[in-house]
């Protein structure tokens, strides 16, 4: 588990002005499902009793602090801490269900894209030592595209709620710009040939016949233009360091005009990772990364891996939360940055 590396990392932090929190291990079962669905079932713990209802061993540190800083917290705020989480593991049976995560949060709406360059600074400062590489994304960017899309509400809806699982996602834009076919069990479905099939599940009646109504609302919405889809291509595939992805996605804005909000955020970032002392002709940016996280992230997103290891976990990572203080925060939002750290890794790379 090494305590005292983790002691060692969350101290770092510490001396940087932000304070040790420790939130319980059990959490509240209910706020991650809301959060996630039943998805977040197959990664964690979950238990009961009598009184306080389902609860889960604490999958990670995050939504506990967001939660205990919009209940009580001052602003601006930085918090560090270092404990247990838990995962489960169906599949492989050498990845770790239980490990320390150390991890540094700041909660400031004064600069954001500072703030962005100060926790990735951070967790680079933890980690230069080692050969490491890291990659950086902004899931932001990808929000902006897909909500300026003409195409309708419940379309773009779909796709937002699908953007971090990324081959829904596609098949989704496939279907919604007519690259494929709708499936003949939908179109049956559509043209009402399977009437009088048994009622099997849970849905009322009614709740089936809206779906039905919503699905053929849906069929006769025109397809997202081929000029649209094209756009959306070139942006997932830019892979470059962050001064030619600039460039690049500067160069979409002029006809995707919806990204160019941004686009802006990341060129500040890019100016604020500068002058924090990073690198950035060294360091990558794809447009693709950090879709397959946790679905928290909604701006600036990265990590770092082990380049002489690439079958370990990644050594660190991070992203901007702002999205989840608001839906924690009960009519409040602050935007929110962090990034945590394995502690574990980072020893057994050392002694390598």
């Amino acid at each position: 588990m090494n305590r005292p590396k983790a002691f060692e990392l969350r101290a770092r932090f510490e001396a940087a002005g932000a304070t040790i929190v420790e939130p319980p291990v059990l959490q509240p079962a209910e706020t991650l499902l809301d959060l996630y669905g039943e998805d977040i079932r197959a990664r964690a713990y979950v238990t009961s009793d009598a009184l306080r209802g389902e609860q889960m061993l604490r999958p990670d540190f995050t939504v506990p602090v967001v939660q205990m800083h919009m209940a009580e917290g001052a602003e601006p705020a930085r918090y560090t801490y270092a404990g247990k989480i838990f995962r489960r593991q169906e599949e492989d049976p050498d990845r770790a269900n239980e490990y320390f995560q150390v991890g540094f949060e700041v909660f400031d709406r004064t600069n954001p894209a500072a703030a962005d360059a100060e926790v990735f600074a951070a967790i680079h400062d933890c980690v230069k030592h080692l050969t490491v590489e890291a990659a950086t994304g902004d899931i932001g960017i990808l929000l902006a595209a897909v909500k300026g899309l003409k195409t309708s509400e419940r379309r773009k809806a779909a796709l937002l709620r699908h953007i971090w699982r990324p081959r829904r996602f596609r098949a989704l834009l496939d279907r919604f710009s007519g690259r494929t076919p709708v499936p003949s069990a939908r179109k049956a479905l559509l043209s009402g040939t399977r009437s009088g099939a048994p009622m099997i599940g849970l849905r009322s009646a009614a709740e089936i016949a809206a779906r039905i109504e919503a699905l053929r609302d849906d069929a006769e919405e025109g397809p997202i233009s081929a000029y649209e889809m094209e756009a959306i291509d070139t942006l997932l595939t830019v892979r470059e360091t962050l001064p030619f992805a600039l460039d690049r996605l500067k160069d979409l804005t002029v006809d995707f005009h919806s990204i160019a909000g941004a686009v802006e955020t990341f060129a500040k970032r890019t100016s604020a990772l500068l002058d924090a002392g990073i690198d950035i002709d060294a360091l990558m940016f794809e447009a693709s990364y950090g879709r397959t996280s946790l679905e928290y992230y909604d701006g600036f997103v990265f990590g770092f891996s082990a380049t002489e290891r690439p079958d370990l976990p990644l050594v660190a990572t991070g992203g901007r939360y702002d999205a989840l203080t608001r839906r924690l925060g009960m009519g409040a939002e602050i935007p929110a940055v962090g990034g945590v750290l394995r502690p574990d890794l980072i020893a057994m790379l050392e002694a390598s």
